[in-house]
């Protein structure tokens, strides 16, 4: 379905993954998110080059799974195990619903919990595509740590984010950028500007170079941005063997 959430006739409300998101979710993200497609294609690639028959591949705020079981399809010659998790029911019941059109049922499963308490030890890698943002400022540091420790050696995060810059008067040419692309996409300045009303408070951003130091106090080593696009950008992180 198009998103319409933030269209004149609609009633604004704090950005929520409910169900009305939800039915929209797929089409908000190829509007939304610059490169989105191109930055998946390109995630799974680094998991090609770093993964090893038998690893699990787990994706936290796996939303509708579009990103994992892509992934699934792409790796399913390598014996993977995948696992989605997310906190939003109504994001999972609409992913196990494509599952049932995309693999086997042995080859992923999905589970409903609170990414900041996972425990998945030995996994192989870990995906946050655009997750990490939503989660309070505070918990984040803890949440790495807990990725790392739970990665075996050689293993690999990837991290995508909306970004800020220091510099404000950049800051400013970026997210002006951002909003161009949105209007391209078809989005009214309206729907622009209800949409990040909805997201403030809720969708908080790091600097690049946050990002990166948060990584590598966690231990990883080494970490790399892989892929930019003005205020998005994603990382790639190793644990050390």
């Amino acid at each position: 379905m198009k998103d319409r959430l933030y269209q004149a006739d609609t009633v604004p409300e704090d950005f929520d993954f409910n169900e009305r998101v939800v039915e929209v979710f797929d089409d908000m993200l190829d509007r939304s998110i610059p490169c989105y497609k191109t930055v998946i294609r390109e995630t799974n690639r680094l998991l090609a080059a770093h993964v090893q028959p038998g690893d699990t591949v787990c994706d936290l705020g796996c939303a509708t799974g579009t990103a994992l079981l892509f992934f699934t399809k792409a790796l399913a010659d390598r014996r993977l195990r995948f696992i989605g998790i997310d906190s939003s029911p109504a994001m999972l019941a609409k992913a196990r619903l494509k599952a049932e059109f995309y693999i086997r049922d042995d080859m992923v499963s999905f589970e409903q919990a609170d990414i900041t308490e996972i425990d998945q030890p030995g996994t192989g890698a870990f995906v946050l595509n655009y997750t990490l943002q939503f989660i309070r400022p505070g918990v984040r540091p803890s949440l790495i740590q807990k990725l790392f420790k739970n990665l075996r050696p050689g293993g690999v995060l990837i991290l995508s984010e909306k970004t800020i810059l220091d510099d404000k008067l950049l800051n400013r040419t970026f997210i002006d950028i951002h909003h161009e692309f949105k209007r391209e996409q078809g989005y009214t300045e309206l729907e622009i500007a209800r949409k990040r009303e909805a997201l403030e408070n809720i969708l908080i951003p790091f600097t690049q170079q946050e990002n990166s130091e948060m990584l590598k106090r966690a231990g990883f080593e080494p970490v790399t941005t892989f892929f930019q696009w003005f205020n998005f950008s994603s990382f790639v992180a190793i644990k050390p063997n």
